[in-house]
């Protein structure tokens, strides 16, 4: 590439310089001829008025004015007679006078009074006119040298040569450095993205001046960091994805353990406890269909089937999976819930997102176990705040914006039985703000965190919406 715009640059300024010269070397050849021609006739219509038609002038006079003009204006003058004598000359007649006496009277082409002719003769622009001389019929030549005019032409000329010659060797100069500083960031980029194709998400495409170059570097920047999140978000979801499926499994252990053991022969029980599995297994699947379909569900393609329905039974009923944990572990869940709130959603859902909440704060409750479980109606706000709160450590301003990426789980470690690949809290917010819910947490280090949801408070009708 940086081959490539040196040549362009390097030829651009050639055929620029080259047309440039051209010109110029044109236009002095035609400015120098036409000032030359303006000043021979100049002189010589100035001289033919002096001396034509007089009678009485002394020969002295007309000498005196004619010297004059060929002193000041570098010329040569003489009137001739028909047979080609010089009456008056302010030079030596050259050599060869016969024959630019002849050529003077063909260039003429006979005698007529003001008629004038300029033309070229050798090295001399000569200016002829026919007037009358003390009475005689007789040419005023006026003769220019061109001599000096051409080679200050010739001069000026070269002089453009050999500007244009160091102008085509500067643009050569120039325009490879202009290419190497306009190839430099590309290369760098070029490189910086093979080594990312190495696998070094470590690197970063360098800015430049250039404000293309620029945007091209944010933009690859960006995607650098969009795939190494994508796959840093690979491994994390290989190394704990098993986790977040085993969550279900374990609850379809305990409660096929307690029919087993507890419950086997009591049939309100078994009932009970079978209904769990049921439900579990309900949810490994839906679990395993979250994993595969959060990207579509995130893009907007996943329908929401709303619908009025009972929040307080609906909580209540999520619960009751949870209870394992109070007779297997120890955990102790406080409930704050208003009776027969209902809200308008996708049930399915927010089932989803409730039962992800509560697992949440199980995982990351401190030693008491304990979590806190409210279900508030907000009169001011027409809004139902359910709320789940533990005791735990907190979650650090570091670590508070990132809890709902997806994949994301805070770098203590935990060892209780529900543990998740940080997809939990990433579902909660896709479907939240496909209901256009708010929600959020509230969390400081040391003291434990709380994570709410605003819901739509609507009257108690059954109906689908």
């Amino acid at each position: 590439m940086k081959i490539l715009l040196w040549r362009y640059f390097a030829l651009f300024t050639v055929i620029l310089v080259a047309v440039v010269s051209l010109v110029c070397y044109g236009v002095l050849s035609n400015a120098y001829s036409a000032q030359a021609k303006n000043h021979i006739t100049s002189v010589g219509n100035n001289l033919t008025a002096v001396v034509d038609g007089q009678i009485n002038m002394p020969p002295e006079d007309v000498v005196r004015i004619m010297n004059s003009y060929a002193a000041s204006e570098g010329i040569e003058a003489f009137l001739v007679g028909f047979s080609g004598e010089a009456y008056i000359a302010t030079a030596d007649t050259p050599d060869d006078w016969d024959a630019v006496v002849s050529d003077m009277q063909n260039r003429v082409n006979g005698w007529t009074l003001t008629r004038a002719v300029i033309y070229h003769e050798g090295n001399m622009l000569n200016y002829a006119s026919c007037l009358i001389y003390n009475g005689r019929q007789c040419y005023l030549l006026v003769r220019y040298p061109l001599s000096i005019l051409v080679s200050s032409v010739r001069s000026m000329q070269i002089y453009i040569i050999i500007i244009a010659a160091v102008a085509i060797v500067l643009s050569f100069i120039i325009s490879y450095i202009l290419a190497q500083r306009i190839s430099r960031p590309i290369k760098n980029m070029s490189a910086t993205a093979a080594r990312m194709a190495e696998g070094d998400y470590s690197v970063n495409f360098a800015s430049a001046e250039y404000q293309e170059i620029a945007q091209l570097s944010d933009t690859l920047n960006y995607a650098k960091d969009e795939i190494k999140k994508s796959e840093d978000f690979q491994k994390e979801l290989l190394a704990n994805v098993s986790h977040d499926l085993r969550t279900p499994l374990t609850m379809i252990k305990a409660y096929a353990s307690m029919i087993e053991e507890i419950s086997g022969n009591d049939p309100v029980k078994r009932s009970k406890h079978l209904h769990v599995i049921i439900d579990e297994a309900d949810r490994l699947t839906g679990l395993v269909n979250d994993i595969l379909n959060a990207s579509k569900v995130s893009a907007g393609l996943s329908e929401l089937n709303k619908k009025v329905f009972n929040l307080t039974e609906f909580i209540y009923s999520i619960m009751n999976k949870f209870e394992y944990l109070q007779q297997t572990s120890g955990y102790k869940f406080f409930v704050d819930i208003d009776a027969d709130m209902y809200t308008l959603a996708d049930e399915e859902k927010i089932g989803q997102v409730v039962y992800n909440l509560i697992s949440n704060a199980v995982n990351y409750t401190g030693e008491d176990k304990s979590v806190y479980v409210s279900l508030k109606y907000i009169p001011e706000q027409n809004r139902i705040r359910f709320a789940v709160r533990d005791t735990g450590k907190g979650i650090s301003e570091e670590e508070i914006n990132h809890i709902w990426d997806r994949y994301y789980r805070s770098k203590d470690m935990h060892t209780r039985p529900v543990k998740g690949t940080g997809l939990g809290l990433n579902i909660v917010k896709i479907i939240l703000q496909a209901h256009s819910f708010d929600f959020g947490v509230n969390s400081e280090e040391g003291k434990g965190s709380t994570f709410y949801v605003d819901f739509p408070e609507v009257s108690s009708r059954p109906d689908n919406v």
